[in-house]
Order: structure tokens, then C-alpha cells, then sequence
């Protein structure tokens, strides 16, 4: 039996619990975004962006999805990587 993600989150997001927490991890998530999308206009795989920040893929991998204990300096490695530049401001 294979898991669909799509219809497990909709089921999760009846849950106030789980709807709250989702919440606060909003900046972890559009961060996690905004960087996969910069690789993918970079056309460039996880391994690429891997080996050009002299990193392991399972790095690159922890970036995209948004965990919370990636340091700036590795965003910047991962964004410099994709042949942009790390710009942080403050809203």
C-alpha cells in the first residue's frame, strides 16, 4: 500500500495541533523553496550543487527541506553554488 502525501496532509491539516506548529515553521518551509527553485532554474541536480559547495548531497538534501539547524554560511555555499547571491533582509 503506497502513501499519498497530498491526501495525508489534507487530513493532517484538520488537526489544530498539527495546523499550528505547520505554522511556525512557514519561514523554514518558504526558505526551503525559494532555494530548491534557484537549483532548479540552475538546472542543476543535488549532486552538482553538492560537489560545487565541496559538501555531501545529503547536505544539499537537509537545506531543501527546510531544516532548522542549516547555518547561513551553508545557504550561502548552496545559493553561491547555483550561481546566485545570498541577499537576508528584514521584514
Amino acid at each position: 500500500m503506497s502513501l499519498n502525501v497530498k491526501d495525508s496532509f489534507k487530513e493532517w491539516k484538520k488537526d489544530p495541533e498539527f495546523r499550528a506548529e505547520y505554522k511556525k515553521l512557514g519561514p523554514e518551509f518558504e526558505t526551503a523553496a525559494a532555494l530548491l527553485k534557484c537549483r532548479k532554474k540552475a538546472k542543476l541536480t543535488q549532486q552538482e550543487v553538492a560537489d560545487r559547495m565541496d559538501a555531501s548531497r545529503r547536505l544539499v538534501a537537509r537545506i531543501e527541506s527546510g531544516e532548522a539547524n542549516v547555518t547561513v554560511a551553508s545557504i550561502r555555499k548552496y545559493v553561491e553554488a547555483c550561481g546566485k547571491r545570498l541577499k537576508i533582509g528584514v521584514v
